[in-house]
């Protein structure tokens, strides 16, 4: 074993630069081989003084002309400085003395890329890819994958990673790569066939197992997808992005404590994030424990500070315990970064309605009628809110807009219907709700909920006991 090698390899450079500049003085100097210069090479290369690298490869091609390692050293240099079509004529050289070079073919994919001549790049791979075997046919399918990724043949990446899984099982960068794809083209049933027959061969390959049930998470069988994720956490406990995907599964199977437990795993194993705070403030207000899910929000939102969505999250779950002074808070800071977000001016419409800021209300909801007037829960709100305020023209008004708008959902003929009976229009009020209930009699508990007292109405219970009279009898 040498002592010292840094120092020894500095001082062999040391020689060698100084041979190199004797032959290029014309002075007398030592013996330079092949293996000399290619050192000489990298050292400037590595140096970033490419005009030297390259002066060094054209004098060492000059003394072996038919090195064609040389030839290439000086083509990938070419490349470099952006000289393309003098490299690919100096490939040409190369190819003639040595064909047999896997470097070869992949400086001169690179050169047909910056040329953007893609076809050439696949034709080339393609075929040399029936000339090379083992690690170099893996090598050029990744180098075909990603000309096919420059071209945007998405299926084809998949194909090639395919294929290298299929000669080299256990390529743990076949295998990362292949479950970003498998995900983007949506080959989910090719994916579980493959990684269930390296599975059979490799069974303590906890990427094929990940990957595995990932596939399965991408056609939702997500039972056989958490399975897929427990094989690999019992090969590998500290495997984050196992229990990240876990928690998907879960919160697809409404699984919520389970998510919550698996996605803090996630917290203890990597870096926190905002999308698993966010993730765990999600099952925590699916479980209706509000204060804990705010609590997650607001961890989500130290990290994420200019995502509104977070506040609007925070204020929702106020909203859910009727807190409507502390969602009104929130949705202030959501709406300084967002102001005419609809989602956004919806919540704060009923907020204030239910503080009863009425005129502030009706202003926030006719931001989201003018901004989705197709859009139902806008004019739903809007119409409630000129209702409960004893504002009747108004309401009918907006009823008449939102029936335009809506194409007569029969949401808005109930509540035509309700305005009408509170304006003193008992009849045409009748006619209104006959004509709701034939339409759609799914929306007759808004109808109600509007005014209870309604129901103490004779007429209006002899409408709706008809209509369900008919209905029983067809």
């Amino acid at each position: 074993m040498r002592e010292n090698p840094y120092r020894q390899d500095k001082e062999e450079m040391k020689h060698l630069l100084a041979q190199y500049q004797n032959l290029r003085a014309g002075r007398s100097h030592s013996f330079l081989d092949e293996e000399s210069f290619e050192k000489i090479i990298d050292h400037f290369d590595e140096s970033e003084d490419l005009s030297q690298a390259l002066e060094a490869a054209d004098t060492g091609t000059e003394q072996y002309p038919y090195s064609s390692m040389l030839l290439l050293k000086k083509a990938d240099l070419l490349i470099a400085t952006r000289r393309y079509h003098d490299a690919l004529q100096i490939l040409e050289q190369a190819g003639v003395l040595d064909g047999s070079d896997i470097n070869l073919y992949i400086l001169k994919t690179d050169v047909y890329l910056a040329l953007d001549q893609q076809e050439k790049a696949v034709e080339l791979l393609e075929n040399a890819l029936q000339h090379f075997d083992g690690e170099e046919r893996i090598d050029l399918l990744f180098e075909l994958a990603d000309v096919y990724d420059d071209y945007e043949e998405f299926d084809k990446i998949f194909d090639c990673l395919k294929l290298i899984l299929e000669q080299d099982p256990v390529n743990e960068e076949a295998l990362y790569k292949i479950c970003f794809w498998t995900d983007f083209t949506g080959r989910n049933e090719e994916s579980i066939k493959l990684h269930l027959g390296i599975i059979d061969e490799f069974p303590y390959s906890e990427l094929a197992w990940f990957n595995l049930a990932a596939a399965y998470q991408g056609i939702k069988l997500y039972e056989k997808s958490i399975d897929a994720y427990k094989y690999a956490l019992a090969i590998d406990e500290k495997f984050d992005y196992a229990y990240r995907n876990m928690g998907d599964a879960y919160i697809r199977l409404r699984k919520y404590k389970d998510a919550i437990e698996v996605l803090e795993k996630v917290l203890e194993l990597s870096r926190p994030e905002d999308v698993i705070y966010e993730a765990i403030g999600h099952c925590y207000d699916r479980l209706k424990n509000h204060a804990q899910a705010r609590f997650y929000y607001r961890k989500a939102s130290h990290f994420s500070q200019g995502d509104s969505k977070l506040y609007y999250k925070i204020a929702q779950t106020y909203m859910n315990e009727e807190q409507w002074s502390q969602a009104v808070k929130q949705l202030e800071q959501a709406m300084q970064i967002h102001r005419n977000y609809p989602e956004y001016n919806l919540a704060m419409g009923e907020c204030k309605m239910r503080l009863g800021e009425i005129k502030e209300a009706i202003q926030f909801f006719s931001v989201v009628v003018r901004s989705r007037p197709k859009n139902v829960a806008g004019w739903e709100a809007l119409i409630r809110c000129l209702y409960n305020a004893k504002y009747y023209s108004e309401a009918l008004e907006q009823v008449n807009a939102a029936l335009q708008h809506t194409d007569g959902k029969a949401l808005f003929i109930f509540y035509y219907s309700a305005v009408s009976f509170a304006m003193g229009k008992s009849k045409e009020g009748l006619i209104q709700l006959e004509r709701a209930m034939y339409k759609s009699a799914k929306h007759l508990k808004k109808f109600v909920e509007l005014n209870p007292a309604i129901l103490q109405n004779q007429h209006v219970v002899d409408v709706i006991a008809s209509f369900k009279r008919k209905k029983n009898s067809q």
